[in-house]
């Protein structure tokens, strides 16, 4: 079974340990769905942007944290 993780970022690519401690999701969806809930946490705690990341394949990223100014 495929396991799907992401990876915290600095907005120079650099790894960053996460605020909010992740779980390995089942599918996209519940990784998406995490990120949402949690993204303004990790965003204070020190990462500018994520990577998504089904076993090691990387599905898309960088996806940054910030909000766009409208």
């Amino acid at each position: 079974m495929a396991a799907w993780t992401w990876r915290f970022e600095k907005a120079d690519g650099t790894e960053v340990q996460p605020a909010v401690q992740p779980e390995e999701f089942t599918t996209q969806g519940d990784a998406e769905s995490w990120i949402g809930e949690h993204w303004k946490a990790l965003l204070e705690g020190g990462a500018d942007q994520v990577r998504l990341f089904e076993d090691t394949t990387e599905i898309y990223g960088p996806m940054s944290l910030h909000a766009q100014d409208a």
